[in-house]
C-alpha cells in the first residue's frame, strides 16, 4: 500500500496504523527518517508479515481476510503531522462448485432431491444458479424448488454456499445436463464458476407398444428364420410380453422377442404382442412366399420313336411366377410337346420357376427324355467320279446306337474300311467304297438292343455304270425330299396302274383275236439295270 501522501520537507518519521471497529488506533509500523531505522509493533496478526520501504510503502504478506481494514499512513515533522488513509478490500475466489448427493435416477410426475450444489472457501460470499441445458432453473411451485444456505468458517472466515434442487422431471428431461454455476466478486469486478454437468437416469412408463420383424425384409419365404421383436418405449423397457401367433387364442408370455424357424406358408397372418397386463398392443401381418412346381412326368422317361407324351409343369405360388424350360443348357422358347416323338427330342429337360420380388425363391424338376428305336436302314449307291470305284452308303437310324456290319456276295475287293459319320439326333451312316469284277449283293446289318436289322442291295460290275443315288440329307431337307418323293411314288403307282388295265385289255384283246402270248416280265424295278445285267451274263457265257 503506498503512502498517499507526498513526503514532506523537514520529515521526521513516519507510522502505519489500522483501525479498530470502536475507531481506537492500533500501530503497526514505523520508520525514522534520520536514523534509517524501521520498527514493527507487537501485533500478533501482523508478526513477521509486515514490510515498510523507504519511500513508506506498506506491505503485508499472506493477505488474510482480517486484513480487510482502513489503514493509515502519518508523515510526522515537527510543525505538523499528516495522515492519509487507505481502505483495503480482500477476496477469495470459491472452489469449483460440485453436485453432491445426487439422485440415482429421476421418476417422471414425482418431485425429489436431485442433488446439491456445493463450493467452498469464497469471500465474500457468492450466490448459486442452477441451470439445465444452458438455461437459468428458476423456482416454480412443486416443479422446480430451490433452497440456498450459506455458512462462514469462524476461523478463516471464508463461506461455504449450498444449494438444494428438488426437480419433478418429464419424459424430455432424458439425457437432460445439469449443472450449477457460482457467482462471485473479485478485484476486478463480478465472476462465475461452472460446475461439472450431470445427466440423470430418468425413468417414466410405457405410453406405446411396438412390434416388429427382424429381419426387416420386405419379403419371407418357406423356410426362413423369422423374429418377432417387442418393445416398449418407457424407461426402464419392459423386460417380458405376451405374443398372439395366428390360430391361438392366449398369448404367449417371453421376454422382448420371439423367435420361430423354418416358417410355413401356413404361418401367413397377424401377429400382435402386448404387456402382460394386455393394457397396450401392437400388430403386424406377415406374408410366407411359397412356391410349387409339379412336372409330370419327371426323372428318367423311356419312350419309343413316334409315341405320343404329354408333359406340364404346373405351378402353384403366392404370387405370379415366372416359368421357363430348358432343354441341355439352352433355353427353349416355347414349352416342349412331343405328339410324335423323334430321336431329336431326348435330351436333359429342366422346368423352372422363380417368384422375382422374393430373393432365392426358386423351384425346378428334371425330365431325362430316351426315345428309342428299332434299326432303319436305307442303302444309296453312286459311282464314284474316277469311275474305278463305287461308294456304298448304309443310311442308318436308331437308339441305342446300332452296331453297322457288312457283308459282300460276289467278286470284288473293298478299297478302304468302312466309315461312319456322326452319331447325331439317333442318326448315322456308314460306307465303303468297292470295285466290283461282277455284279455282287451288299448286305447292310444294324443292331441294337431292341432288333436286328438286315438290307440287301445288289451292285452291278465296275464296268457298268451306276445312276447316282442321293444321299440323305436329314433335317427339314430330308422332310422335304421325302414328301416330294411320296407325292412322286404316287403318281408312277397311278401310271403303272393305268398301263397294267391297259395290257390286261390289250392280252385279252390278242389273245382272241390271235391266240398268242406274250411273257410280261414281272420284275417292275430297274428294267434298264436287269437288261444291262442279262447282257452281261451272255457275254461272260461266250
Amino acid at each position: 500500500m503506498p503512502c498517499p501522501l507526498e513526503v514532506p520537507d523537514g520529515l521526521m518519521f513516519g507510522k502505519w496504523k489500522y483501525e479498530m471497529p470502536n475507531g481506537s488506533p492500533v500501530f503497526i509500523a514505523f520508520r525514522s527518517s534520520t536514523k534509517k531505522n524501521v520498527q514493527y509493533d507487537d501485533v500478533p496478526d501482523y508478526k513477521d508479515r509486515l514490510s515498510l520501504s523507504e519511500n513508506y510503502t506498506l506491505s503485508i504478506k499472506n493477505a488474510r481476510i482480517s486484513d480487510e481494514k482502513r489503514f493509515v499512513c502519518m508523515l510526522v515533522t515537527e510543525d505538523d503531522v499528516s495522515e492519509e488513509p487507505t481502505i483495503v478490500k480482500v477476496f477469495k475466489q470459491p472452489s469449483q462448485p460440485e453436485i453432491l448427493h445426487q439422485a440415482n435416477l429421476l421418476e417422471t410426475e414425482k418431485l425429489q432431491m436431485l442433488g446439491e450444489c456445493v463450493s467452498r472457501d469464497s469471500y465474500p460470499e457468492g450466490n448459486v444458479t442452477w441451470y439445465k441445458n444452458g438455461r437459468v432453473l428458476q423456482p416454480v411451485d412443486g416443479v422446480v424448488v430451490i433452497n440456498l444456505q450459506k455458512m462462514v468458517d469462524r476461523t478463516t472466515g471464508l463461506f461455504t454456499m449450498t444449494s438444494s434442487l428438488q426437480y419433478m422431471p418429464t419424459k424430455e428431461d432424458v439425457n437432460a445436463k445439469f449443472a450449477c454455476i457460482v457467482t462471485y466478486y473479485g478485484p476486478s469486478g463480478q465472476k462465475t464458476i461452472q460446475s461439472e454437468p450431470v445427466v440423470f437416469d430418468v425413468h417414466y412408463p410405457t405410453e406405446k407398444v411396438t412390434i416388429q420383424v427382424l429381419p426387416q425384409s420386405s419379403t419371407i419365404k418357406e423356410g426362413d428364420n423369422i423374429t418377432l421383436k417387442c418393445s416398449g418405449n418407457g424407461n426402464p423397457p419392459p423386460q417380458e410380453f405376451l405374443f398372439y401367433i395366428p390360430g391361438e387364442t392366449e398369448g404367449i408370455r417371453s421376454s422382448d422377442t420371439y423367435v420361430m424357424t423354418d416358417v410355413r406358408r401356413n404361418a401367413t397372418g397377424e401377429y400382435r404382442c402386448s404387456l402382460t397386463d394386455k393394457s397396450m398392443m401392437d400388430s403386424t401381418t406377415i406374408t410366407v412366399h411359397y412356391l410349387d412346381l409339379q412336372l409330370t412326368p419327371s426323372g428318367e422317361v423311356t419312350k419309343q420313336i413316334g409315341e405320343a407324351l404329354p408333359v406340364s409343369c404346373t405351378i402353384s405360388s403366392s404370387r405370379n411366377a415366372t416359368v421357363f424350360w430348358i432343354k441341355d443348357n439352352t433355353r427353349m422358347q416355347t414349352s416342349p410337346s412331343f405328339s410324335s416323338l423323334q430321336y431329336q427330342d431326348a435330351g436333359n429337360y429342366v422346368c423352372e420357376t422363380t417368384l422375382q420380388e422374393v430373393e432365392g425363391l426358386r423351384k425346378r424338376q428334371t425330365l431325362k427324355l430316351i426315345v428309342e428305336g428299332k434299326p432303319q436302314i436305307k442303302m444309296t449307291k453312286k459311282t464314284n467320279t474316277n469311275k474305278m470305284s463305287k461308294t456304298i452308303i448304309c443310311h442308318v437310324e436308331g437308339f441305342p446306337k446300332p452296331a453297322v456290319q457288312w457283308t459282300v456276295t460276289g467278286s470284288g475287293s473293298i478299297l478302304n474300311k468302312t466309315e461312319e459319320t456322326k452319331y447325331v439326333n439317333g442318326k448315322f451312316s456308314s460306307k465303303i467304297v468297292i470295285a466290283p469284277e461282277e455284279n455282287v449283293t451288299l448286305t447292310c446289318i444294324a443292331e441294337n438292343e431292341l432288333e436286328r436289322t438286315v438290307t440287301s442291295m445288289n451292285v452291278s460290275a465296275i464296268s457298268i455304270p451306276e445312276y447316282d443315288e442321293p444321299e440323305d440329307r436329314g433335317g427339314d431337307n430330308s422332310e422335304k425330299v421325302n414328301d416330294q418323293a411320296k407325292l412322286i411314288v404316287g403318281i408312277v403307282v397311278g401310271l403303272l396302274l393305268v398301263a397294267l388295265i391297259a395290257g390286261v385289255v390289250y392280252w385279252l384283246y390278242v389273245k382272241k383275236s390271235k391266240t398268242a402270248s406274250k411273257h410280261v416280265d414281272k420284275d417292275l424295278g430297274n428294267i434298264e439295270e436287269n437288261k444291262k445285267l442279262e447282257e452281261n451274263n451272255h457275254k461272260s457265257e461266250t
